[in-house]
């Protein structure tokens, strides 16, 4: 029985692709990033929205577009006034998907760190003092390899 290529293909490979492409393509512009930051807290009309960005209506309305088509944002017109939300969705299952790659290298770190620990001196420190006890229970952590912009999760 032959099968063709297509068919293997997609029973081989998860993949998902309108959605996210279109929230990470969306996400990739600084001025986008922004326009999002600004609507976190409440809805905006899009000359609130282009006015910290120094940019024409038109061309924040272009980037309102490609959060439209990444459905992160919401847009109403009252007579001339655009007035633009966010839409929260898009955002959860990016991070959902992100979240996924966080734990899988979470625990490379953790596997980083045993090793490290095992190839480490149990005998004393070079200037001759004997190292500090660990306590009892307590965990070893290597430092932080995020930047200190992002933060660490609980």
């Amino acid at each position: 029985m032959f099968y063709s290529a297509a068919v293997i293909l997609n029973q081989m490979v998860v993949y998902k692709p309108a959605g996210l492409d279109l929230v990470f393509h969306a996400l990739a512009h600084p001025a986008r990033r922004a326009m999002l930051q600004h609507l976190s807290d409440h809805e905006r009309n899009l000359t609130e929205l282009a006015a910290p960005l120094q940019m024409s209506f038109p061309a924040a309305s272009k980037h309102v577009r490609v959060l439209e088509r990444a459905r992160l944002v919401r847009r109403r017109v009252v007579g001339r006034a655009h007035f633009c939300r966010i839409e929260g969705q898009p955002l959860a299952q990016a991070n959902e998907w992100l979240e996924a790659y966080r734990t899988i290298w979470e625990a490379n770190y953790q596997r980083l760190d045993a090793l490290l620990d095992e190839l480490q001196p149990d005998a004393s420190k070079p200037d001759g003092s004997e190292p500090a006890p660990r306590r009892a229970g307590a965990k070893q952590h290597a430092p932080d390899r995020r930047s200190h912009k992002e933060g660490r999760r609980p």
